[in-house]
């Protein structure tokens, strides 16, 4: 089984948020060509909680990582979902959806790049609304309930 590391925001330590960022950042912005501002404020709101694979304590980035958003009246939102290129294929990404799920409230809403509709579905999410472009990528609004 793999070990998920698990923090809130006040609770998390600069050295693994930062690797966090460094991994959304290489793969949404680099490897994605997308530049967006990822950093967007939510990543230390009190109530946001970060789950993260990290094979690799040298590497620069984790393995893979997501955030939680806790949203009052509107329930929890997953979002941030990323593997590292060469982790990928192995389930971590879903490990963590799994995880998130189990530590979560529903019910539970994501903006899922339109390409990974049928990945998300397997963990029971459905589309909610029609299909959009963020940041020049297409993407689906899902929810599970």
């Amino acid at each position: 089984m793999t070990e998920i590391h698990q923090a809130g925001a006040p609770d998390i330590d600069r050295r693994s948020l930062y690797r966090i960022l460094r991994l959304r950042q290489e793969v949404f912005v680099v490897e994605q060509d997308c530049p967006f501002v990822d950093l967007d404020g939510r990543d230390l709101e009190p109530t946001t909680v970060h789950l993260w694979i990290d094979e690799d304590p040298q590497a620069p980035g984790v393995t893979a990582c997501l955030r939680i958003l806790a949203d009052p009246g509107d329930g929890t939102e997953l979002g941030r979902i990323v593997t590292a290129p060469p982790a990928r294929g192995r389930g971590l990404g879903g490990e963590l959806v799994e995880r998130a799920l189990r530590v979560s409230r529903p019910p539970w809403v994501l903006k899922a790049q339109a390409r990974l509709a049928g990945w998300y579905e397997g963990f029971g999410f459905r589309p909610i609304g029609p299909e959009f472009i963020e940041d020049g990528i297409p993407h689906v609004p899902m929810g599970r309930d």
